[in-house]
């Protein structure tokens, strides 16, 4: 650890020189609170804070608070120089930090982005934001970053959402025909494409402000950092030639994976199949016809509003996804507890769980409750960011559910209060959903699917009953049923008596328990923190302008040259070639021995 601490190298000369000679400064530094510290245990404390300050385990205000403790024990004039130290380390600290441009997407997008935020200005960089005017979540005043409020829509305002997720929650209630299911693709696509077109149009102003892209290439940043799910933040980063790192789980064409790596249809599931790696021939059947929807899909809805979009701002010769597969570092929402073991790439970054945090302490009156439930324990219920409430039936047959269980149940609920509402369920607008789930007394979690919520569930090993509603949470929770952690019920045909089925099974089933825990093992057990690694990536691209050596030019490739079918077309030829020859020499001699032995009868 003391021979490679990379802390002070992210940017720039005076980062490297630091990082050189940063060994001797601790060395002196020792020296002096040796000298003046009183007390063995504080200074072993500081000088314990202040290696890990240097190897990116703590962060600086940390370092500022036990250096303040230090203080404490040290004379009016020491504690002067103290100060001082302080300072200096304050300083050095953000004189050392990379500039990045953020260009997030809103909604449950952008609470797993904003967790990156947070550490990246903890470690001293300058973080700006660029948000719609009608944004959701993201706000305008941060203390750890700078907002650049733009003039346009992006399509995301919680009104127009909300309408969308009530309408796709009473088409689901309409029953599970297959017509129902296509009538909810079309519109999610509808909209998805309504969403296309703000977007672009914003990213269209943005390239046609002088004053701003002037005050965006002044700035200087170091990188810009955004979510694919839509495409306004790669397309500014090739607009203003900074490397690029993605932070993923969809791309404009869908799963991420998908656009950048090999992904042989054979055993790589297309999102929305339902199906493992391991499928039967009619599986596989299943899975290219999904692929063939998906590719319909890209047909109706990128295509049409990206391709000419690149093709006037960066050239005919341009395919719009060239610019998304170009970026320096992938940094992927998931990993392999949860995604099936399928071919990467080296410049894939898996950070799933990234936002998972041991659990706090919870406030007293939620603590109270939850002890009051002894040995049955609690359940918790949430819905994520987008589902506020559900239709009033539903929400009824839940709270009967609830009322017949000896659990009790912390439930996440702003719509109108059921009128059976049992004593054991206590009913929130908000709860701390991080510290419950790594509650001892947390038994089940019923959640939507969403993927933040499942990494939590995993991380503090907590089965799941699932409710998936919308986009990737029925493909999330197929793929925690098939490793047996989650029941999943159909929220099309629910009623108090599936759900309650449902809660009972998992509750006195001891396997979902038990795999989870095994699945919880395995994704904790690794040699760095997830949110670490991801930082240490950016870091890594602000260091280096780049990861040029990690990207394949597979993507610059035609299709005729990727899968060689053009090498296929000239081997074929070759041989085809031998052979006509071979046999028109073999045909031609045999003429020839045939011919002589004529003429020598004759």
């Amino acid at each position: 650890m003391l021979d490679d601490c990379p802390r002070a190298n992210v940017t720039d000369e005076l980062g490297q020189k630091f990082a050189t000679s940063w060994k001797e400064a601790f060395t002196s530094i020792q020296k002096t609170l040796t000298r003046w510290c009183c007390c063995d245990k504080i200074l072993n404390k500081c000088i314990v804070v202040f290696l890990n300050f240097l190897c990116h385990d703590c962060n600086y205000q940390t370092l500022i608070h036990h250096l303040c403790l230090l203080s404490e024990y040290l004379s009016e004039m020491y504690r002067q120089t103290l100060v001082a130290l302080a300072v200096f380390f304050y300083s050095s600290f953000l004189v050392n930090g990379g500039k990045v441009l953020v260009f997030p997407v809103d909604g449950s997008h952008w609470v797993n982005m904003k967790v990156i935020i947070e550490e990246l200005h903890a470690r001293g960089h300058e973080v700006t934001v660029l948000r719609p005017s009608d944004s959701w979540y993201i706000k305008p005043d941060s203390p750890h970053y700078k907002a650049i409020t733009l003039n346009s829509p992006a399509g995301f305002d919680s009104k127009g959402f909300g309408s969308f997720v009530t309408r796709t929650l009473n088409m689901q209630r309409q029953g599970a025909s297959i017509w129902t299911r296509i009538s909810l693709e079309l519109d999610m696509l509808n909209n998805f494409n309504e969403m296309n077109k703000l977007v672009l149009q914003m990213v269209e102003e943005i390239f046609e402000d002088p004053k701003l892209m002037q005050s965006l290439h002044e700035a200087k940043y170091d990188l810009v950092l955004t979510d694919p799910a839509i495409g306004g933040g790669v397309l500014l980063a090739h607009r203003l030639g900074l490397p690029l790192v993605l932070n993923v789980r969809w791309t404009i064409q869908g799963e991420g994976h998908q656009a950048i790596t090999p992904s042989p249809l054979s055993y790589v599931p297309i999102p929305g199949s339902e199906l493992t790696d391991k499928m039967s021939f009619k599986q596989r059947i299943k899975n290219i016809l999904y692929y063939i929807f998906t590719c319909l899909q890209i047909w109706y809805i990128t295509e049409p509003n990206y391709k000419p979009f690149v093709h006037r701002y960066f050239g005919s010769d341009i395919h719009y996804m060239e610019l998304f597969q170009a970026a320096d570092i992938w940094l992927m929402r998931n990993d392999f507890t949860l995604e099936f073991p399928r071919p990467t790439m080296p410049n894939i970054v898996y950070m799933s769980g990234f936002q998972c945090k041991p659990s706090k302490p919870l406030p007293k009156e939620l603590e109270d409750f939850v002890e009051s439930s002894g040995e049955h324990g609690v359940i918790v219920m949430t819905l994520g960011t987008l589902v506020e409430r559900l239709p009033d039936d539903i929400t009824e047959d839940i709270a009967a559910a609830f009322a017949e269980l000896s659990q009790k149940v912390i439930w996440k609920h702003k719509g109108r209060r059921p009128n059976n509402l049992g004593n054991n369920t206590l009913v929130l607008d908000w709860l701390p959903q991080n510290d419950l789930l790594g509650h001892p007394k947390t038994r089940v979690f019923v959640a939507h699917g969403g993927t933040n919520g499942i990494q939590e569930a995993i991380y503090h090993g907590v089965p799941l009953v699932g409710l998936p509603l919308m986009f990737d949470q029925h493909d999330n929770f197929f793929r925690m049923q098939a490793r047996g952690v989650a029941k999943v019920l159909d929220f099309g045909t629910l009623n108090k008596d599936t759900f309650l089925e449902g809660l009972k099974e998992v509750l006195y089933t001891p396997s979902y328990r038990e795999n989870m825990k095994k699945l919880s093992s395995l994704h904790r057990d690794q040699p760095m923190k997830p949110l670490d690694r991801a930082v240490f990536w950016i870091e890594f691209v602000m260091r280096h302008k780049g990861a040029a050596h990690l990207k394949t030019d597979s993507y610059k490739m035609t299709m005729i040259q990727y899968y060689s079918m053009d090498v296929a077309a000239f081997l074929f030829a070759t041989v085809l070639l031998f052979l006509l020859v071979s046999f028109s020499a073999v045909k031609f001699l045999i003429r020839q021995i045939f011919d002589r032995s004529k003429v020598k009868k004759e």
